[in-house]
């Protein structure tokens, strides 16, 4: 898939989540929608895009994305 889509629809994703307070929560539930609902080849190709060059993705969904490389279970860095 292309990657432009991808950002787009990570993007339209965080723009969703984007109203809850709790930016953790938001953070969590972008993580949580991609992992159930997009194929492992649409993580994949995202998550490597994003480690090269972030470009077209807005802070919130970058934010989701470099989640999507820890362990389901590992929570947030720094916990």
């Amino acid at each position: 898939m292309d990657v432009k889509r991808l950002n787009a629809m990570a993007n339209d994703i965080a723009a969703y989540f984007a109203s809850e307070p709790d930016r953790e929560a938001a953070i969590a539930g972008i993580v949580n929608h991609i992992r159930k609902s997009w194929d492992p080849r649409m993580r994949r190709q995202i998550t490597q895009q994003s480690a090269d060059d972030a470009a077209g993705l807005s802070e919130l969904a970058r934010a989701a994305i470099d989640r999507l490389t820890l362990p389901p279970d590992s929570g947030p860095p720094g916990m």
